[in-house]
């Protein structure tokens, strides 16, 4: 998988089946808190998050799971949470076959027999020089990049070889891929605009955001209904549904409550969020819901740099290091 940077992890948020959130004191963080790792001094790798479990992955290989689903195991290069499916990629066994992927039913608490597996063979594009496995990209895309994993069948879902996908997500009911060219392709239902095709029409295939072509970009990210990509020079672009203002556009249940609220940045490093804020996930100590990003005062206040950012459905997962660390 994608190495995560090193640092300290802070979680917000809902944590009302008892996910690893801060403190974990009571349903509701609505402040980052530290992150209370699966084992004393674990250096955590990534963070997954669904609705009702969260799934951390350590450096050493183990991943823990909080929340409504429980369990452990280790062995684990990456995992990816969903509602449907815990999916875990194992690492392969000495010379033999590659790494192997695994469905699990997430109350099933890594116990007993996975849904699916699947044996990934290493391709000689992606292996290392010794035969290993093939180079990882944060699941859900999987290693070798030619192939991506779904919450539902069928499991694994090959990608046209043209594809050369560097990273994937998957929202509610749609995908973005992002390619090795920095061309974003996007495919699923559209019902609330989220494939960016200017029509609300579902695409069966990735097809090309005409939009954005000539505009390389560096990142994407798929919401439940949104959808948003940041390009090589620091611009960020997003479409799809507004209804809680997670466009950072105004939205007029926002704006009549006097809502609507705009920070000035003084640096990098820095979080802003937006969007429903219900259960905290926003980070600014309530539950109010916003159409304007806003800072995160925490980080600022605590002399922190955020380096990396995992959201889930109503929680928010968050690694920083000291100011002036490299």
């Amino acid at each position: 998988m994608a190495e995560e940077p090193r640092g300290s992890w802070f979680g917000f948020g809902f944590c009302g089946f008892g996910q690893a959130l801060g403190s974990g004191r009571g349903r509701q963080v609505h402040s980052p808190e530290p992150l209370r790792t699966p084992g004393a001094g674990a250096d955590v790798r990534r963070v997954s998050a669904s609705w009702s479990y969260t799934a951390v992955v350590t450096r050493g290989g183990q991943v823990q799971l909080s929340g409504a689903a429980d369990g452990a195991a280790g062995g684990c290069r990456d995992a990816w949470a969903s509602e449907a499916l815990l999916v875990v990629l194992r690492a392969g066994r000495g010379l033999g076959p590659g790494p192997e992927l695994q469905a699990w039913a997430p109350g099933s608490a890594l116990r007993g027999e996975p849904l699916w597996t699947h044996t990934l063979v290493p391709e000689a594009e992606g292996a290392d020089g010794a035969g290993g496995e093939a180079q990882a990209g944060a699941l859900p895309l999987l290693p070798g990049a030619r192939a991506y994993v779904s919450p539902r069948p069928p499991f694994y879902r090959p990608l046209a070889p043209e594809l050369r996908a560097r990273r994937l997500e998957l929202g509610a009911e749609h995908a973005l891929l992002l390619d090795e060219a920095g061309q974003v392709f996007s495919w699923g239902q559209g019902r609330h605009g989220q494939l960016g095709h200017g029509t609300l029409e579902a695409q069966p295939e990735p097809r090309l955001l005409e939009a954005l072509q000539g505009l390389p970009m560096a990142e994407v990210a798929a919401g439940g209904w949104h959808s948003v990509c940041v390009s090589e020079t620091g611009d960020i672009y997003i479409w799809g549904w507004n209804e809680s203002g997670q466009l950072a556009l105004p939205t007029r249940s926002l704006s009549e409550d006097g809502k609507t609220v705009a920070r000035e940045g003084e640096g990098t490093g820095e979080l802003y969020t937006w969007g429903w804020g219900k259960y905290g996930q926003l980070g600014h100590k309530g539950t109010t819901s916003l159409d304007r990003p806003r800072r995160v005062e925490y980080f600022v206040d605590k002399q922190l740099q955020v380096r990396a950012v995992s959201c889930g459905l109503w929680n928010t997962y968050v690694c920083a290091v000291e100011r002036g660390e490299s």
